[in-house]
């Protein structure tokens, strides 16, 4: 065979190959999020000491060694669980208040909690799934504390502070007010079942969500949520 052809040959084979990896690599991509979200579910439900990576299989339908493949031990998953549910609240906030637009602090924080908490009210787990970690002061814990939040809150306490300074929020600790907004976004996930229970409102409804974030949105920014609220009408159960 000469070279021409042998180029041409190698030419035409990487043409192929390539589609293929890319619907490969998207698989692999798709099955590690679709284990990471059981886990994170699994997690929430019956604790890191009661959950087991078999359980999570079941609850896909996948082999237990698939599973263990990608995650060697339940501490690589957790973890892995824990990186991959913030991943996708910072995604949200690169597009809803991306650090490099000009929306003030006041408003980017506005944007970045009604995104938390739109994360929350469509995958509820993953607010039971913290709670879990935080009753006892655990190795996870501090490594989820180190790892993921504090660069999450080194993006969230400068705005708070700034908008504080300008006399838009309390003069409180930064943290304190963060932390309070944890709080509130995670309401309808935390509660929802009880609300139903009590009042018939139930918090997958879009009504009831909208009518939620506003009456946070007055409550917390006042005066400044007259104007257009931050959108959270696009939560939906996952």
């Amino acid at each position: 065979m000469n070279m021409a052809k042998s180029a041409k040959l190698k030419s035409t084979v990487e043409r192929r190959v390539r589609p293929r990896k890319r619907a490969e690599q998207q698989r692999s991509l798709e099955t590690r999020g679709a284990i990471l979200d059981a886990a994170i579910t699994e997690f929430a439900e019956r604790g890191f000491e009661g959950a087991s990576i078999r359980a999570i299989a079941d609850r896909l339908g996948l082999q237990h060694p698939l599973i263990t493949y990608h995650y060697r031990s339940k501490d690589i998953l957790w973890r892995a669980a824990a990186e991959h549910a913030f991943e996708q609240i910072r995604a949200g906030w690169d597009t809803s208040a991306p650090e490099n637009s000009d929306l003030a602090p006041l408003a980017r924080l506005r944007e970045e909690y009604a995104t938390l908490f739109r994360y929350t009210v469509a995958f509820p787990e993953f607010h039971r799934f913290m709670r879990q970690e935080a009753f006892t002061n655990n190795p996870r814990l501090k490594w989820v504390a180190e790892t993921v939040l504090a660069p999450l809150l080194g993006r969230l306490i400068p705005q708070i502070v700034a908008a504080q300074k300008k006399g838009l929020l309390p003069a409180v600790d930064p943290i304190l007010f963060h932390y309070m907004m944890v709080s509130l976004t995670a309401t309808l996930s935390g509660f929802g079942p009880e609300m139903q229970a009590t009042s018939g409102l139930s918090a997958e409804n879009a009504k009831v969500i909208e009518a939620y974030w506003r009456l946070v949105d007055e409550t917390v920014f006042g005066k400044y949520a007259r104007g257009k609220p931050a959108r959270v009408n696009e939560a939906s159960k996952r």
